[in-house]
């Protein structure tokens, strides 16, 4: 049986936002996640590719040779056990199914929370192939009560089914794969990780500090930034550009959001 996560500190203030979204937690209902082994699971990881590995019985982490900025829920499968074990039972369960995905869609229909109301497909994790992306867009038929998103690099598997995806299933084109062409060129809503505020402005674009864009069905257009964070290698950009924004207080859970993605 499939293990799912309740929701963590960013995706469980979901309940605070818009009503598009915030009306799929009503009656009690909750937000869960289902996720898998960071970098195991993702087959067009590029910028941020790391993965956790056994190296003489313990755990390390391991980057891409192009990695620019490290992903936080590998560090996390690193430092945490029972997180990492829970992520690599996942994935052994679906990835045996690999090539059926009615048997996938069934490990997810028969596990999926009774009182599950929001979906975060994937905190850790993305479709590692398009079995596996047939078998949630088939769960989210057979759910429509319940919204599900998901940020993926998978950009291929989205272009081959995106003519059977139904409103209640949210996808966000993550920058910084190996088909970053794929967004421009489809016209994919994306997002992009960024190392400051500035650069978000520069670009135009309003940072996601609490997922509300991701989830949201009626910004399914709406491209939009997220803040560089996690655990970065020593001395890197993205490590720089970390303690300068944690010196700010740009992590602070009760700050809010204005209309132009700034804190305050």
């Amino acid at each position: 049986m499939l293990k799912w996560s309740k929701a963590n500190a960013k995706t469980e203030r979901l309940n605070e936002s818009c009503w598009a979204i915030a009306k799929h937690l009503d009656g009690g209902r909750k937000v869960y996640s289902l996720d898998l082994l960071s970098g195991h699971s993702c087959p067009f990881a590029h910028q941020c590719f790391s993965k956790a590995v056994e190296v003489d019985g313990k755990r390390k982490i391991k980057d891409g040779p192009n990695t620019e900025f490290r992903c936080f829920s590998a560090s996390q499968e690193v430092q945490y056990t029972n997180t990492y074990n829970l992520r690599k039972h996942n994935f052994d369960t679906l990835k045996q199914h690999s090539d059926d995905w009615p048997l996938m869609y069934l490990e997810l229909w028969k596990s999926i929370p009774p009182d599950a109301g929001i979906v975060r497909i994937h905190v850790a994790g993305d479709f590692f192939n398009e079995n596996y992306l047939r078998a949630w867009i088939q769960l989210a038929m057979a759910n429509s009560d319940i919204l599900f998103y998901a940020y993926t690099k998978s950009l291929k598997y989205w272009d081959s089914l995106r003519n059977e995806i139904p409103e209640n299933l949210v996808l966000t084109a993550s920058y910084g794969g190996r088909d970053d062409w794929m967004i421009e060129h489809f016209d994919f809503r994306s997002a992009k990780v960024v190392y400051s505020e500035a650069e978000a402005a520069e670009l135009g674009l309003i940072i996601d500090h609490d997922d509300s864009h991701a989830a949201n069905p009626s910004w399914r257009d709406e491209d939009f930034a997220l803040l560089i964070h996690g655990t970065q290698p020593a001395g890197s950009d993205a490590a720089v550009a970390l303690k300068e924004l944690k010196g700010k207080g740009s992590y602070n859970r009760n700050k809010t959001l204005t209309s132009e993605g700034k804190m305050v």
